[in-house]
């Protein structure tokens, strides 16, 4: 399936009038016709190798995408009886694995959700790899019909697996290719292929828990320690990570529960991990790492500040969140009242149910942030945050009066300080801020020069410069209050020497 199909159609057209244009013009400077079109000929290859490749997708790996949607399916009956639509039961789990179930009644984070799903279809998903003759009239495999390696390559989407305890994870078709395993399935060198109920049978027998998945990770992952904890709000948190047992793309960190804190960290701990945010309120939390990818579910009142993002950073059944991020991709559904200072070469994705959505520049930096950012392969251009990609439940949607975004005006932006020491190079915001916003903060400097300017120039007596001090405190003390940033600065202040619980070689802080 390609993409793009319109655009490139009309490049041709483009081109061909670019290319006539140019004919006419050697005409007249005195070259033959034949001439003329060699050289044409010659422009036209060129032009057509410099064009960039059309976007493709897997047609198979697509279908199977688009068939475990089901997997968030309610079902009606289900829900009347509570068992997935909120009730009490699910509310209160009397389970003494309370975080488990907490993470996981979110189908998306639910290991075990995934594993009977699989069990359940995934006979009919090996039908879905079927060539159509092997199909019956009414849709149903034939009898001793075969499925090809190459359709088997498709389901590397969605599992994996190791020959042994302690061996690195191998997608499925290099399973499926060393001896004992390719017998068991009974796959045919003739023709490299392998029996559907075979191969059907010989999988659903192995299928077990990703060891690497969310479950496991709240379960038996170590503890992501930090400098100073507030007694009593981490009582219900759960901070667990299995970067140390992990393979690479399949690291994670949990964050499930925060309440009230602030949490800082830049860590080789959290380079290349997927990071899991859940259910965290009136938090402020920097993760100032390069990250393979980030979920925010569920999450209300908070900041969440990130490095780089590899992949994409989707936010989910958020309020009044503040999310600030370089990532290669941003998705927003089911969210409200959220403000997104994002950097990204691609058009941010809107999906249904989200209201007064606000984007805006991405506004803050660190030390190392540059660095970051190359290490990942993310660049300052292109960077499109202004321009989403509305999706409903037809498909894409034009912009209207009553749209669910809008774009921060230049008048309501301020710069972001992240307030952490780090070394580095990064001194300002990487490629600069566009410039109806660079010149509101440059305004904004000059009416604090004027101020300054006013306050000197008024020529006060000592005791009223200490009244004029003492004024002016007493209205920042009740506009922090009013504002709720009195709980963010007082988070900040600096933990106590030699805790424990610190993690050597981490920087780490939470209030």
């Amino acid at each position: 399936m390609k993409s793009a199909g319109p655009q490139r159609r009309g490049d041709a057209l483009q081109l061909s009038a670019a290319a006539g244009t140019r004919s006419n013009c050697l005409a007249r400077g005195g070259i033959s016709q034949r001439d003329s079109q060699k050289i044409l000929k010659k422009t036209i290859n060129s032009r057509i190798k410099a064009t960039p490749p059309q976007l493709s997708v897997d047609t198979l790996q697509f279908l199977l995408f688009l068939f475990i949607q089901q997997l968030n399916r309610v079902s009606l009956r289900t829900s009347l009886i509570g068992e997935e639509w909120p009730s009490p039961r699910g509310r209160c789990p009397s389970s003494p694995d309370r975080d488990v179930k907490t993470s996981s009644h979110n189908k998306n984070w639910d290991d075990q959700a995934h594993l009977s799903f699989l069990q359940t279809h995934l006979g009919e998903m090996l039908q879905l790899l079927l060539t159509p003759d092997q199909l019956s009239a009414s849709g149903q495999a034939q009898r001793d019909c075969q499925v090809s390696l190459e359709a088997v390559r498709s389901l590397d989407l969605l599992l994996e697996g190791a020959l042994c305890p302690g061996k690195p994870p191998l997608p499925l078709h290099r399973l499926l290719s060393r001896g004992p395993l390719q017998t068991q399935a009974g796959y045919s060198p003739l023709g490299r292929s392998f029996p559907l109920h075979q191969l059907l049978s010989c999988l659903q027998r192995r299928l077990t828990l990703n060891p690497f998945g969310i479950t496991a990770c709240l379960r038996s992952g170590k503890k992501l320690a930090w400098a100073q904890q507030v007694e009593g709000s981490m009582k219900r948190a759960r901070i667990a990570r299995n970067t140390h047992a992990a393979p690479a793309g399949s690291k994670m960190v949990v964050m499930s529960q925060v309440f009230k804190q602030t949490l800082a960290k830049a860590s080789d701990k959290l380079t290349g991990a997927n990071v899991k945010i859940h259910r965290c309120s009136a938090a402020f939390i920097y993760l100032l790492s390069p990250l393979r990818s980030v979920t925010l579910d569920k999450c209300r009142d908070s900041t969440v500040v990130l490095g780089p993002v590899e992949t994409s950073v989707h936010v989910h059944s958020c309020h009044n969140v503040r999310l600030v991020c370089v990532a290669r991709r941003v998705t927003v559904g089911s969210s409200s009242r959220c403000t997104i200072h994002a950097l990204t070469p691609t058009w941010p994705l809107l999906l249904p149910g989200n209201t007064d959505i606000t984007l805006a520049p991405f506004h803050t930096f660190y030390p190392s942030l540059e660095d970051h950012m190359a290490s990942v392969g993310l660049a300052v251009v292109p960077s499109v945050w202004d321009r989403p990609l509305l999706l409903g439940t037809e498909g894409v949607i034009q912009q209207s009066d009553g749209c669910c975004y809008r774009l921060l005006p230049p008048s309501q932006f301020h710069m972001m300080a992240v307030p952490f020491q780090m070394e580095g190079d990064t001194c300002e915001v990487p490629g600069g801020l566009p410039p109806p916003y660079q010149a509101a903060v440059v305004e904004k400097q000059k009416r604090i020069q004027s101020w300054q300017r006013t306050v000197m120039e008024a020529r006060l007596s000592k005791e009223q410069k200490k009244l004029f001090q003492d004024l002016v405190e007493v209205r920042f003390h009740q506009w922090l209050l009013a504002s709720g940033n009195r709980q963010e600065l007082d988070s900040l202040a600096p933990p106590t020497p030699a805790d424990p619980r610190a993690e050597e070689g981490d920087s780490a802080h939470t209030a």
